[in-house]
């Protein structure tokens, strides 16, 4: 597995490069030797976020994000997420992931809290507004939702704007 650093207004001392590479080894034997770890370091508003995205076998991925007030902590909080959505999707996943990794246990977890089925459980009906980017992030704050869909009237496709984790707005142009 290749490990990839990026770091974006934050220096990445030489100690925690080693320790993330150290970590991240544990998991190459989850992954085939084409297998790529993008580990993305930035500072945001004096906190620490880092992301970890592992690709494997062609389009498969698996995500994790964190934030808190040290960086050396993030990594501690971020790799148990990405062995658990690995758990969880390892059906999924079948012949990409080595399966004698998965039978032993190479991170503690904590005890997951059982898992309840989701359920649909409202359904709304919404009448697409045919307006412009900046005008969809309006109605999202005017809705206080954390997401707004809406026609682009640039496009003429269906687009969705939404508030990320950071609070900055994210837009998704669905192609069909």
């Amino acid at each position: 597995m290749r490990i990839e650093l990026i770091a974006r207004n934050y220096k990445v001392s030489d100690r925690l490069e080693e320790i993330i590479n150290k970590k991240m080894e544990k998991f190459a034997r989850y992954f085939e030797d084409d297998a790529v770890a993008k580990i993305t370091m930035r500072e945001v508003k004096n906190k620490y976020a880092m992301e970890i995205t592992i690709f494997f076998g062609g389009d498969n991925m698996v995500r994790s994000e964190v934030i808190s007030d040290n960086m050396y902590n993030n990594i501690d909080l971020a790799l148990p997420k990405i062995e658990g959505q690995i758990r969880k999707f390892r059906t999924k996943l079948g012949k990409k992931i080595r399966q004698a990794a998965l039978d032993e246990a190479t991170i503690y977890t904590a005890p997951a809290a059982p898992e309840k089925e989701r359920q649909l459980v409202r359904t709304k009906t919404i009448e697409l507004k045919k307006i412009n980017v900046d005008e969809a992030l309006e109605e999202m704050e005017l809705v206080d939702h954390d997401f707004f869909i809406f026609l682009n009237d640039k496009s003429g496709l269906v687009n969705v704007v939404y508030r990320r984790a950071d609070g900055n707005a994210g837009l998704i142009e669905l192609v069909y």
